[in-house]
């Protein structure tokens, strides 16, 4: 076991890290929300959480990954699997 590990995916601290990201109210950020549609997300927004993301929890997140993640649920999700399958 290492201790650099990543940290334990949180969703309310996940919705905390991606609302500070994108600069919104953590409230607007339901799990639903959908980025672009709700929130204005463009894709430099959308890149700049994935490395953030990429960087808190230890993971690699692909292009197509990237395109998958239109809301929070989903980014968790995503992160979810990553974590449990490292």
């Amino acid at each position: 076991m290492s201790d650099t590990a990543a940290p334990a995916l949180d969703k309310e601290d996940l919705r905390r890290t991606v609302a500070d990201v994108l600069d919104v109210d953590e409230s607007e950020l339901t799990d639903q929300a959908q980025f672009v549609d709700e929130l204005g997300v463009d894709s430099l927004m959308a890149l700049e959480v994935m490395v953030v993301l990429e960087k808190k929890y230890a993971v690699k997140l692909g292009e197509s990954e990237l395109k998958e993640v239109t809301c929070l649920q989903r980014a968790y999700d995503l992160l979810a699997g990553k974590l449990r399958d490292a």
